[in-house]
């Protein structure tokens, strides 16, 4: 259990996330409502979660399936949205169509089609978003842009699937740029897609940036961010071993 104390460090820290968030899309003359708040809560307990929920938080994202699953037994999900945000293997798939909305990062034909079928099984229709890999990193998962089209044109077959947008995190960015180029070609990348009219394509979401970069996602056109140590703290990530 959190005590007070606890609850309102983590109260106040979900009010400068959401003041951050006003402030980067009224300085690139965007709506604030336009902005999807994802608090990232992976390493946080169930009662972590019902606190951030209980201050605001509307939408949860997780990168395991396993600690995601957990917490859903405990309901600690219950007042909000739940995506799954991190890599997924395609076994992994059936554990989560019907748990969440969103599945965000689909990041090859092959994943897809997986949760393809196992949402036609459950006779359910998954979103998803197409995650990219912009920066082409060889040890990141992703779609290279340049396949991004063949991929759509793939999974757009399947009537249980609906491809919602689009999901990148570009390589680590440093102080002086905050990933402003990553993102900008991004936001093009997303554009492109967004005037193509395809069958169960509804290009309405741009997921991109994290608690060091998110302000520079918004600015490029993020409609979506999904944001933990901000709202968290660092988590207690154990220590290498020798």
């Amino acid at each position: 259990m959190m005590n007070e104390s606890e609850k309102m460090v983590l109260r106040d820290r979900i009010l400068r996330v959401q003041e951050r968030i006003v402030r980067a899309a009224q300085a690139a003359g965007r709506d604030p409502q336009e902005i999807t708040l994802v608090a990232a809560t992976k390493m946080n307990d169930a009662a972590r979660v019902r606190a951030a929920i209980e201050n605001g938080i509307r939408v949860c994202g997780e990168n395991r399936v396993q600690e995601l699953l957990e917490k859903y037994e405990q309901d600690a999900y219950q007042g909000a949205d739940l995506q799954f945000i991190g890599t997924l293997q395609t076994n992994k798939v059936k554990y989560l169509i019907g748990k969440v909305s969103l599945i965000q990062s689909v990041g090859s034909i092959r994943l897809g089609e997986a949760i393809a079928k196992e949402a036609a099984k459950r006779g359910v229709r998954q979103d998803i978003l197409l995650e990219v890999n912009i920066g082409r990193e060889a040890a990141k998962s992703g779609l290279p842009p340049e396949t991004l089209e063949e991929a759509i044109a793939q999974l757009r077959e399947y009537p249980s699937l609906c491809i919602r947008g689009l999901m990148a995190i570009p390589p680590v960015a440093d102080e002086t740029s905050k990933n402003f180029g990553y993102f900008s070609e991004m936001h093009q990348v997303f554009v492109d897609n967004l005037t193509k009219k395809y069958d169960n394509v509804n290009m309405d979401h741009l997921s991109m940036g994290m608690t060091n970069d998110f302000e520079t996602a918004i600015a490029c056109g993020a409609t979506m961010i999904r944001v933990g140590t901000a709202i968290f703290g660092a988590r207690p990530y154990p220590a290498a071993t020798p």
